[in-house]
């Protein structure tokens, strides 16, 4: 019987931007992009999100990295340069300016797009002198919790509870995995409104991606495109 060689893959350094480490991957092959097509077809974004989810978990060489553990904003870097190498570099996109109503093409270069991190960061939430919370960027483990991505209402306070690394009073410190959701939930429900403003502004700050389209319209105005989801980059549906 003939044994069909092993077809031999190349490696690529991808910096995970939450950590500045680099981390070894291999393009994706067919079967990734078949898990892509499949979860496009199905017309429902959580697919999408666990199949993205899915791509990476399988191109990754490095049996000591988390995907798991890696931020939403990581999870969506590796993605887009898995893409650069795997497909093409460039992705084109089309934009409708509200100005001059004309329909506007690009291209955009992946290698180009990085990760913003907001300038002030502070993930330490203070309630009063000897309490506080300590929080997380939202992580890659909720692109497969479909509990949470099939919330029809909640989303953001269910969000920030997940986001909760730590809470301490004095020089105790709890981790938030340790405590049951409904007591996070009720802990949440007990702070501020100033304080649980503080814990939304977290959230609302958290690193995305950036590339940013510039141009001059029919009419002269210069304009400014900022993509910074994948959804900006891709057509899912």
């Amino acid at each position: 019987m003939i044994s069909l060689p092993k077809i031999e893959h190349p490696i690529y350094k991808i910096k995970i931007p939450s950590i500045g480490k680099d981390h070894s991957f291999r393009p994706f092959l067919v079967k990734e992009e078949k898990l892509l097509l499949m979860a496009k077809e199905s017309n429902n974004n959580n697919d999408i999100f666990i199949s993205i989810k899915q791509v990476i978990n399988n191109c990754s060489l490095d049996s000591n990295l988390n995907i798991d553990k890696l931020s939403i904003f990581d999870l969506e870097y590796i993605f887009l340069r898995l893409r650069a190498f795997s497909v093409d570099n460039i992705v084109k996109i089309s934009y409708r300016d509200y100005e001059d109503d004309e329909l506007y093409d690009f291209e955009v270069e992946l290698d180009k797009v990085e990760v913003k991190f907001p300038e002030n960061k502070n993930n330490v939430i203070k309630i009063n002198e000897n309490t506080g919370i300590i929080m997380k960027y939202p992580s890659a483990s909720l692109y497969s919790d479909e509990d949470f991505l099939n919330l029809e209402k909640e989303h953001l306070f269910k969000l920030i509870v997940k986001c909760i690394d730590k809470i301490y009073y004095g020089e105790e410190v709890y981790d938030a995995k340790d405590i049951k959701q409904s007591e996070l939930e009720e802990f949440l429900e007990n702070l501020s409104v100033g304080v649980f403003k503080e814990v939304n502004d977290f959230l609302k700050n958290v690193p995305k991606l950036e590339y940013v389209i510039k141009y001059t319209n029919k009419k002269g105005s210069e304009r400014e495109i900022y993509l910074n989801s994948l959804n900006d980059f891709f057509t899912w549906r």
